[in-house]
């Protein structure tokens, strides 16, 4: 078949290197749930204060007396507890809180520049560059012990985030440029499965009996670096992305041997004229604002789908579960929280496997629309459930129910399908809709005129 000769050896390597990049994004989001109280304990310690829910025994091990911070077998006196107790949990809440969402906020800020980024050095080189920072900030947290630690968690989820920020951008933009039509929808969910493979190798790491206790934690918050290590060597030999080659930079021979290097023994001539229409598309158009992208009419519609898509996606409540599913199965009553964690991360994964096989043949809005409404109906289980245990702040779930609901409508009704479409293609979709919306509202304005 056409599209196994397409699969060639450069092309899995590019792909394979490309996607790293989400494995250390997904381990990063699971590695920081497991560890928590080990981590939060060994802050107090640090912090000088001891937590209220950290309990220690005496040195004979016969009752259980808090201890004092930073000293083993001795007992402080019974003011130090008070005040102690007083002030410990707001800033071990605080540091735990900062340490959790400082990655988030790395990433945000960082995914401005992403388009920047990728036009200046190109989508491999700026892979490698900013791969730097996904080792800077693993050795920090992999230092941690060695100095503030607190201070060098948060640094270092800070850099990784802002590695993970840049790199989430980057990495879909090259394999979709690297990769034909027909393979485009498979290989443009390794991605995912790359994220939640992460998510899964974190959680079991994260295990008391392997990384996950007052010994080994620092290593296993940095061991992503490993991965960012593989993918800094593994980019010196990809391709870089013809199309970008092709369309921003010109290089018409460099363009078509990379396609070469890519395709195997296929003619890259139809991929050519495809970037040369693209390019003339392209050269035909001028330059716009970010304001403009949502006031004109000609770019307002896919801007909105492609931003909603993405919204519907970080709002759905699978990161909350991800960063707090310990802790909620905790609450629930669950005796081996962590191994259920494990479980969801183990689901996760294998329907990301299923969907990579299902989205050239069912089509990625189905499985798109698929997707929210199991996580709505998951929703509102997860909220009447809560709400039948404790009665108190559990229907945050609900909202992301209400959410899911909204997104799902506007999938249904705005999300086209772009299975086997080119990126032409999918942009004369976007073009058809606009066509249609104006002659719609210029027939409205006709039957208006008449019953006048």
């Amino acid at each position: 078949m056409q599209t196994e000769k397409h699969l060639t050896g450069t092309l899995v390597l590019s792909v394979f290197t490309a996607v790293l990049g989400f494995f250390q994004y997904g381990y990063s989001l699971g590695v920081i749930n497991a560890p928590q109280k080990v981590i939060e304990a060994h802050y107090g310690r640090v912090l000088g204060i001891v937590s209220p829910d950290k309990y220690a025994t005496n040195a004979s091990g016969e009752d259980g007396t808090f201890l004092q911070a930073g000293t083993e077998g001795t007992l402080p006196a019974p003011t130090d507890i008070s005040e102690d107790l007083a002030t410990s949990p707001h800033i071990l809440t605080m540091y735990w809180s900062l340490s959790v969402s400082v990655f988030a906020i790395g990433g945000m800020v960082s995914s401005f520049t992403v388009g920047w980024i990728g036009d200046r050095l190109g989508r491999v080189k700026a892979m490698l560059v900013v791969n730097v920072l996904s080792i800077a900030g693993n050795l920090l947290m992999g230092l941690a012990k060695f100095g503030p630690s607190h201070i060098l968690i948060i640094s270092g989820r800070a850099v990784t985030g802002l590695y993970c920020g840049l790199s989430s951008g980057l990495v879909p933009m090259y394999v979709s440029e690297v990769s034909p039509t027909a393979l485009r929808g498979a290989l443009g969910t390794l991605h995912q499965l790359a994220i939640v493979t992460g998510i899964l190798f974190s959680q079991i790491l994260g295990l008391d009996f392997l990384l996950g206790n007052d010994e080994m934690w620092p290593l296993l918050l940095g061991l992503s670096g490993v991965a960012a290590l593989l993918q800094f060597f593994l980019l010196l030999l990809c391709p870089e992305s013809p199309r970008y080659l092709y369309i921003k930079l010109g290089k018409v021979e460099e363009a078509k041997k990379n396609l070469k290097r890519l395709r195997g023994n296929c003619d890259p001539m139809k991929e050519i004229e495809e970037m040369e229409k693209e390019k003339q598309e392209a050269a035909s158009e001028k330059k716009v604002s970010i304001r403009q992208l949502f006031t004109s009419s000609k770019y307002r519609q896919a801007v909105i789908v492609a931003l909603m898509v993405q919204i519907s996606q970080q709002f759905s409540g699978i990161n909350a579960i991800f960063y707090y599913s310990t802790n909620i199965f905790e609450r629930a009553g669950v005796d081996q929280p962590v191994y259920a964690t494990i479980g969801v991360g183990v689901v996760n994964t294998v329907f990301t496997v299923i969907s990579v096989f299902l989205v050239e043949k069912a089509g990625r809005r189905s499985l798109f629309l698929a997707g929210l409404m199991g996580m709505l109906v998951s929703a509102v289980a997860m909220t009447v459930g809560l709400v039948l245990l404790d009665l108190c702040g559990p229907y945050v779930f609900a909202i992301f129910a209400g959410l899911l609901l909204i997104f799902f409508l506007f999938a249904h009704f705005k999300v086209p399908e772009t299975k086997g479409k080119s990126f032409e293609e999918i942009a004369a979709v976007f073009r058809r809709k606009k066509l249609s919306a104006k002659a719609m509202t210029e027939l409205q304005d006709l039957r208006r005129s008449e019953e006048a």
